[in-house]
């Protein structure tokens, strides 16, 4: 199974200390921003829709199959067909 290319990274949210844009447990994905990782930040999508910096501690870094990643990247308006027209019948 291959997993995704470095242009598409994934973390896994371990630790919000209180920030409201955040979700324990939930998969966000890293946008790349290297003088913000060799400060100890990553950057990521968070609840509000936009891109900020966070501690790194509060993640943990994932390796997703290459399908999973396509999936999650895809812009959260656009489905794919056969899951709209699953989600019309029911």
């Amino acid at each position: 199974m291959r997993t995704e290319k470095a242009r598409s990274r994934f973390v896994l949210c371990i630790r919000t200390n209180g920030s409201d844009d955040l979700e324990l447990r939930k998969v966000y994905q890293v946008l790349p921003d290297s003088a913000a990782a060799r400060e100890g930040y990553v950057r990521v999508i968070d609840e509000s829709g936009e891109d900020y910096l966070y501690p790194t501690e509060y993640f943990v870094p994932l390796k997703l199959p290459v399908a999973i990643a396509r999936v999650l990247v895809l812009p959260a308006n656009q489905t794919s067909r056969p899951a709209a027209q699953a989600s019309r019948r029911g």
